[in-house]
């Protein structure tokens, strides 16, 4: 005897599968709160938890989910000077440009990081604890590197809205 699936219980999407209006449903659920439980997460979207269950798994195994982290408030652990830094690189050789990547991507202090266009190489958001360590590390990261042509900082004010979720468009 073969188990029919219902439409509320459908499989997961795969990488090749576009998403399906429960799965988006999933998605705003976890971006707000990544350990709601799958219980709930059901309930609230129409599934079982064992659907559920599948589903996250399938998003997670086709990047579409690429990791549950937690968000900590930086001046909670005394990194209070977020800064957003404009890179300008001395040329976008391939060369250049990988090993600025490389170098952005190594460093903890430097929380984003976009290859942008527009006249800028790059844009960063840095977090530090005080303006000594972020002024060590300009000189470090930009001011001493010979592929730096230029650089500028601003220096946030004030944490006005920080969050890491998208917009989950409808399926269409």
């Amino acid at each position: 005897m073969t188990r029919r699936t219902t439409p509320t219980e459908q499989s997961p999407p795969s990488s090749g599968r576009r998403l399906d209006s429960f799965d988006r449903a999933i998605l705003r659920i976890v971006q707000q709160d990544a350990r709601t439980p799958q219980r709930r997460i059901a309930e609230a979207v129409n599934l079982s938890a064992a659907a559920v269950q599948r589903r996250i798994a399938a998003m997670e195994a086709a990047g579409v989910i690429v990791r549950n982290v937690a968000l900590v408030d930086p001046e909670a652990l005394g990194q209070g000077i977020t800064s957003i830094v404009q890179v300008n690189l001395r040329d976008e050789r391939a060369p250049t440009v990988d090993a600025a990547k490389a170098l952005f991507r190594a460093r903890p202090e430097v929380q984003q990081c976009y290859y942008v266009t527009g006249g800028v190489s790059f844009v960063l958001v840095i977090v530090t604890s005080d303006m000594r360590a972020y002024e060590a590390l300009t000189r470090e990261l930009f001011a001493e590197n010979d592929c730096i042509a230029s650089y500028g900082s601003l220096i946030a004010l004030d944490r006005v809205k920080v969050d890491t979720g998208i917009v989950i468009p409808p399926p269409g």
